[in-house]
């Protein structure tokens, strides 16, 4: 076994950005950063760290062709290794969460179940396994703010409900995309279902959800600067779903680059968010 391969295998610029991203949450909630509030990117970094490896371990014999070179395939961890590093990686998490709050506590094992499902069945399931993705990055926000209590968990509704739509319209169109290979690899997902044009329809109304979200009076970030600024992000959410609304084939999807312009989208919400909670 190669001690490099156990970082590897984490994905850990992955596992970094959301345990970073935990603390936005809380930021965006409460208005300022705490040494405590660093509990927070730990459990989140190793849960999500846990949820990576369990997926390769599920993902071991599609990636003994399509990716050869991961530590599983690769030989640089076995499976029963992995397997004992996924539990030691969530038990970590969780263990570090109970030191946060009751309600941090019971998302970060909701979350590490959700994940496990992700990786044995979700994944494979059409729409479910989107909508899991969807929550899973939207709960991080709701993680951040819960360590404020149930008032920072409410504080953070609303980035979690854009977050989560965006992400189902970024998801779908990343499975048009992507159709010939889950065809070729027997994955079945929404646009093989239901075509690539119905599949950019849905997206977009999932887009367009996220922006009634945007503009709604709640919270406490709400105000001229934060309508100024979602109102420049809110364009750039609608652009990007309306460039996948107009395809029918998979290459059109990639090459109208909707699913790159729907993750600027999110992220420059985040930093709307974030700077209009804390002037």
């Amino acid at each position: 076994m190669s001690a490099s391969a156990f970082i590897t295998i984490t994905r850990p610029h992955n596992a970094v950005v959301a345990g970073l991203t935990a603390l936005i949450g809380y930021l965006i909630a409460t208005g300022t950063l705490t040494p405590p509030s660093l509990l927070l990117a730990v459990v989140v970094a190793l849960i999500t760290a846990g949820g990576n490896v369990i997926n390769d371990v599920f993902d071991v014999e599609i990636d003994r062709i399509n990716r050869p070179k991961r530590p599983i395939p690769a030989g640089e961890i076995g499976l029963a290794g992995a397997k004992a590093y996924t539990v030691a990686l969530f038990a970590g998490g969780l263990l570090v969460a109970t030191l946060t709050t009751a309600l941090c506590f019971a998302i970060a094992l909701i979350n590490a179940v959700v994940l496990v499902a992700y990786a044995v069945r979700l994944k494979r399931t059409p729409v479910l396994g989107n909508v899991a993705v969807a929550y899973l990055t939207a709960s991080v926000f709701l993680f951040g703010g819960a360590f404020a209590g149930v008032e920072g968990l409410v504080q953070n509704l609303s980035l979690a409900a854009i977050t989560f739509l965006a992400t189902i319209a970024r998801e779908v169109l990343k499975d048009a995309e992507d159709v010939d290979g889950d065809a070729a690899g027997g994955a079945r997902t929404l646009p093989m279902i239901v075509g690539v044009r119905k599949t950019g329809v849905f997206a977009f109304a999932c887009a367009c959800a996220a922006v009634l979200v945007s503009i709604l009076p709640f919270g406490g970030w709400w105000g001229p600067f934060y309508l100024a600024g979602i109102a420049v992000v809110d364009l750039v959410i609608l652009f990007g779903a309306s460039r996948g609304l107009r395809c029918t084939t998979p290459g059109c999807v990639r090459e109208s680059r909707a699913t790159s312009i729907l993750r600027a989208g999110m992220f420059a919400a985040l930093a709307v968010f974030a700077v209009a909670a804390v002037i």
